[in-house]
């Protein structure tokens, strides 16, 4: 009986320890949380040479794409997608990741580059500052916003760990400003401590004449019960609305992590694998050019890895695109295949003319 005892005492030593120490974590990632103003400043870094000035009339090559951190590779699969890897890349994998992609912007060469899910110092990309690789392409300046900062992710096992992140703008025109925009948050404390604080990175191109380009580079939400999506959505829409009524041109850009209602989604639906929302564009589309291309995913699903599994067992979205004011008459828009060979999403190639 004393042993029993004595077992049991050990026990609810251990489990006390156990809850003080998660207490205490709780508490210290309380204190740390990033918490950013609704609207803030980030500054516009100069990294290159002579800045290009823009006319009515001139065309624009963008490049979008979310990167997945240089960890999504197609021999990845994600624990939050219904995988088990955490960690999902070696470094030698990241960094061969990193530069594969940065060949493929080196050769479309791009005036304007729009990249989300890129990483400054976190565990999951072995602290490498990712930014690095793409200052060296000959981008006059860059502009960068978080998307996901916290000191310490505690979970799975192994944790995640640190994570510094986020989206940025990289341009050869004259960029005036720059402003990170806070988006509805969906998620509440305990939670949010740890969770992404989704924004729009919106920078200013002067236009000859007095107008301005205004780029909104954006990676919305993407594991909320729904409401988060589609307030973040609504923001959006009211942001570009309010940049148009000045007169201006508006492109924004980016991963939307929903469907244009617009668009015809005809890849095979499997109900176990992360699935998108749809965005309701059919108020704004008198006003507003949605593009998703709808022959090609842009993004495949992380339930298993690409390499070794049938192609055939994992989704397929159509989630990447872009919103462009009808001042602006589009060229061309395309999804670049390359196979989800080093991410987990396709690069966006979009050509358009100031009118």
């Amino acid at each position: 009986m004393k042993v029993v005892k004595k077992i049991f005492k050990a026990l609810l030593i251990i489990v006390l320890i156990l809850v003080i120490l998660a207490g205490a974590l709780l508490a210290v990632l309380t204190i740390v949380e990033y918490k950013p103003a609704d609207t803030e400043a980030v500054p516009v870094e100069t990294i290159g040479g002579q800045a290009m000035s823009l006319s009515t009339g001139d065309s624009i090559k963008l490049v979008a794409w979310n990167i997945g951190y240089g960890a999504l590779g197609d021999n990845a699969d994600f624990f939050m997608d219904g995988g088990k890897m955490v960690y999902t890349g070696d470094e030698t994998r990241v960094r061969e990741n990193i530069n594969a992609i940065v060949s493929e912007v080196k050769a479309q060469d791009p005036d304007i580059l729009l990249l989300q899910e890129i990483d400054l110092n976190s565990s999951r990309s072995y602290y490498i500052d990712e930014t690095n690789y793409f200052d060296s392409l000959g981008f006059n300046n860059s502009a960068f916003a978080y998307n996901f900062k916290v000191a310490y992710f505690p979970f799975p096992i192994p944790p995640y760990g640190k994570i510094d992140s986020g989206i940025i703008t990289y341009s050869n025109y004259e960029t005036t400003s720059a402003t990170r925009i806070q988006l509805p948050c969906p998620f509440s404390w305990p939670v949010k401590t740890i969770n992404l604080k989704r924004c729009v990175l919106v920078t200013r191109i002067p236009v000859e004449g007095g107008k301005e380009l205004v780029i909104v580079n954006l990676h919305l939400e993407a594991y909320d019960d729904g409401e988060g999506k589609a307030a973040q959505a609504q923001m959006l829409m009211d942001i570009l609305n309010e940049e148009t009524a000045k007169g201006n041109y508006v492109i924004a850009g980016g991963d939307f992590n929903q469907s244009f209602s617009s668009v015809k989604v005809n890849y095979p639906v499997f109900p176990e694998q992360w699935q998108p929302a749809s965005m309701d564009v059919s108020a704004y589309q008198n006003t507003w050019q949605f593009l998703m291309y709808e022959d090609i995913p842009s993004c495949r699903s992380l339930y298993a890895p690409l390499a070794g599994n049938d192609p055939n067992s994992l989704q397929y979205y159509v989630i990447d695109g872009f919103i462009v004011s009808s001042n602006i008459r589009v060229d061309s828009y395309e999804i670049h295949d390359l196979g989800f060979a080093n991410s987990d999403h396709n690069p966006q190639i979009l050509n358009i003319t100031l009118e």
